[in-house]
């Protein structure tokens, strides 16, 4: 008698928990075909990748051999340049991406005008996608050696150049912004205004505040928006090909060189090798990232 108790009772929970594994096995088949599309889409290029970076082509013979030739060649000379100045200008870039995208942020969140939110938000999701020669195109007639504002300004006779560092840092902060303010918004709708009233009730100024509560909270999106923002300017070429050329040393433009033998012939192995380069920089990024917003998840909790 009591095991038939016991085994009534049982039987919702069994019948619960075969449910519940049904529908991780249909949740796990529905999955399978994103995986597989994936692996496809990524895993394919990735493999030639690799492949052509370890690969060396005896130009006698015809033969190929597996050496870690090209990836010590685009470690040293001009590609060890041009590397250290694409994560010298995504570092830049993102940096004062992440800290002006946060100020409009925080600006368009506590307006009181609707109107003007919507209007920047908008801006901001057409503006995060305009690149490329377009850009280069509008800033070079803007403010290029001959740009409107250049000479009605009078901005040569102070040295300013649009193709230098910091004109290119410029250009890049024009679509950084507008992404930053489109990933930091949602974040900032999520600080309370509990929050700061308490920090106020306590004698706390605005600076406490922010340093003490609000940036505290805000570190996993910060990282998240400086990460994606590192990862947007490190991978962009074509606004930097319109407009700068080879006058500032980046990676995406020597593998275009070496990919279409502009500098050097038979370097397309060369570039696959900077290609692997790229990814390792922006696994070394997505390294640091990960562990400091796990720590932010669990001092939140």
């Amino acid at each position: 008698m009591t095991a038939a108790l016991t085994e009534a009772a049982q039987a919702p929970a069994a019948a619960a928990h075969r449910q519940q594994r049904r529908r991780r096995a249909t949740g796990t088949l529905a999955v399978v075909p994103l995986l597989v599309l994936a692996s496809v889409a990524f895993g394919i290029p990735a493999l030639a990748m690799l492949n052509g970076a370890f690969t060396v082509r005896d130009p006698a013979t015809g033969g190929t051999s597996y050496t870690a030739a090209n990836l010590t060649t685009s470690l040293h000379g001009a590609y060890l340049t041009a590397l250290l100045g694409s994560v010298k200008l995504s570092a830049v870039s993102a940096a004062l991406g992440t800290v002006l995208g946060l100020l409009l942020a925080q600006a368009v969140v506590t307006s009181r005008f609707r109107a003007l939110r919507e209007a920047v938000l908008t801006a901001s999701g057409v503006l995060a996608n305009f690149g490329g020669v377009p850009l280069a195109f509008a800033f070079v007639a803007t403010l290029g050696n001959a740009g409107v504002l250049t000479r009605s300004l009078g901005l040569r006779d102070t040295g300013w150049s649009l193709y230098s560092f910091s004109g290119l840092t410029l250009v890049y902060l024009y679509f950084l912004v507008p992404l930053m303010v489109l990933t930091i918004t949602p974040a900032l709708e999520g600080l309370r205004v509990q929050w700061r009233e308490a920090a106020e009730n306590n004698g706390a100024t605005p600076a406490q505040y922010w340093r003490h509560v609000a940036l505290p909270v805000l570190a996993p999106s910060l990282l998240g928006g400086f990460v994606l923002l590192f990862g947007s300017a490190f991978a962009a070429y074509a606004t930097a090909a319109a407009m700068v050329g080879s006058s500032v040393p980046l990676v995406t433009l020597q593998i275009a060189d070496a990919l279409s033998g502009n500098v050097l012939v038979g370097q397309e192995n060369v570039a696959l090798a900077l290609s692997l380069d790229m990814v390792v920089v922006a696994g070394l990024v997505m390294a640091v990232y990960l562990p400091l917003q796990r720590r932010s998840a669990r001092w939140l909790a």
